[in-house]
């Protein structure tokens, strides 16, 4: 990295690609295609244009994968240190053998993800509400800033006053500010009872419902609610478990479909991530997603298209109709741009903000992250300024000029 630094040749950090949809792609990333406004150094504006984004030439290509494997762990402290490629499924066979896990449920997308990826994306599942979020297990870390130089953050224990939580501030970086190469992280016990009970009901009645038992001390551990249906999972002792079920009431799912249902959610293989015409668990995915993440009282929020709702309401994934572009933008014909700021609008007035998930053709140009505002966005800028001043690491794929 430090020679790649001094000659001022642009770096694409790569996983294992499982999230490369994930953010604006960059110059030398899998998939992009020649010719694009980012392969020829350009990257999506917040008016819908393009902008240069300072990585007109090929990136080198870090492959993060060569790089592997478990450092540390101590199962009676419930730490474990890991290499940034060490792959998500062997993490979690190891932890799985003495009856611990990964509370925050990281999305897998598809076989070869990264624990370096789980960090850098920051995304949660299903169990986030419940559990927290990944940052909230970040002990600490191992950066590698684009000069080569190598910084520690953090370390194994939860009480760390060492100045400032760096740790905390790379999960959901996108690699921007550097290479995480180890991380630590706090892992938690299997629960010893869980279950999924399916109660039959509206949105709106099940994202009341969510906010009420939400304030009671109730083991919930996830919820979703999709075409008529809320899903609550009870995760937590034996007893407090079967005392939630005979409070809530519903029908109880098999422990073997159970435990299909939640996996296909957190990994986006359920049916409604899926695309159309093809088999649940195929890589491809219907595209546009968004993501909205509002206030979890929220009621429904009514779009043309499809909807399934998460973590008591604070999350819904939304699927535009094939109308929807033209509804949103309130033009003629549709302007994918227009239509993508109309709805952060609508969702920012409710207190939210609005993720293009996936992104298709046709959403190419749209800003794939909701606009930071003014005083944040310098935060952002002064950081990048910090770690890599020359803006060669993964430039661009959180924002333009990121």
């Amino acid at each position: 990295m430090a020679n790649a630094y001094h000659h001022g040749q642009p770096l694409y950090l790569q996983g294992g690609n499982t999230c490369r949809f994930y953010g604006h792609p960059v110059a030398g990333m899998p998939g992009t295609p020649t010719g694009s406004p980012v392969a020829a150094g350009q990257a999506p504006a917040a008016d819908g244009g393009t902008q240069p984004d300072g990585s007109a030439d090929q990136a080198t290509v870090i492959d993060c994968r060569r790089y592997s494997g478990i450092v540390q762990y101590e199962p009676t402290e419930l730490v474990v240190t890991v290499r940034c490629g060490t792959p998500l499924e062997e993490l979690e066979a190891v932890l799985a053998e003495r009856g611990q896990c990964l509370p925050f449920d990281p999305p897998r997308f598809a076989p070869g993800r990264t624990i370096g990826g789980v960090v850098a994306t920051g995304l949660s599942g299903p169990r986030r509400t419940s559990a927290g979020a990944v940052r909230d297990f970040i002990l600490g870390t191992v950066l590698v800033s684009a000069d080569g130089r190598v910084m520690r953050f953090g370390g194994e224990v939860m009480k760390n006053v060492a100045g400032y939580d760096f740790s905390r501030l790379l999960t959901g970086s996108m690699g921007i500010l550097g290479l995480i190469s180890e991380v630590s992280l706090k892992v938690l016990p299997m629960p010893r009872a869980d279950q999924t009970l399916m109660l039959p009901m509206s949105q709106a009645e099940a994202i009341t419902a969510c906010n009420r038992w939400g304030g009671k001390p109730l083991p919930l551990g996830a919820t979703c609610w999709h075409d008529g249906m809320l899903y609550v999972r009870l995760c937590g002792a034996r007893r407090a478990v079967d005392s939630a079920r005979q409070e809530l009431g519903g029908e109880l799912m098999q422990d073997e479909a159970a435990a299909a249902f939640w996996a296909s959610l957190r990994d986006h293989r359920h049916a409604f991530f899926a695309a159309q015409g093809a088999a649940e668990g195929e890589a491809e995915r219907h595209a546009p997603l968004w993501r909205l993440s509002v206030p979890a009282a929220t009621g429904p929020i009514e779009l043309p298209g499809t909807q399934l709702v998460e973590w008591g309401g604070a999350l819904r994934w939304y699927r535009p109709s094939a109308e929807a572009l033209a509804v949103l933008s309130g033009t003629a014909p549709a302007a994918p741009q227009t239509a993508a700021q109309a709805l952060r609008e609508r969702i920012a007035a409710l207190g939210g903000t609005a993720t293009l998930f996936r992104a298709d053709e046709a959403h190419a140009d749209v800003l794939r992250f909701h606009p930071l505002a003014p005083v944040n966005l310098q935060v952002h800028q002064r950081l990048k300024q910090a770690f890599d001043p020359r803006g060669l690491i993964n430039h661009g794929r959180m924002y333009p000029g990121l």
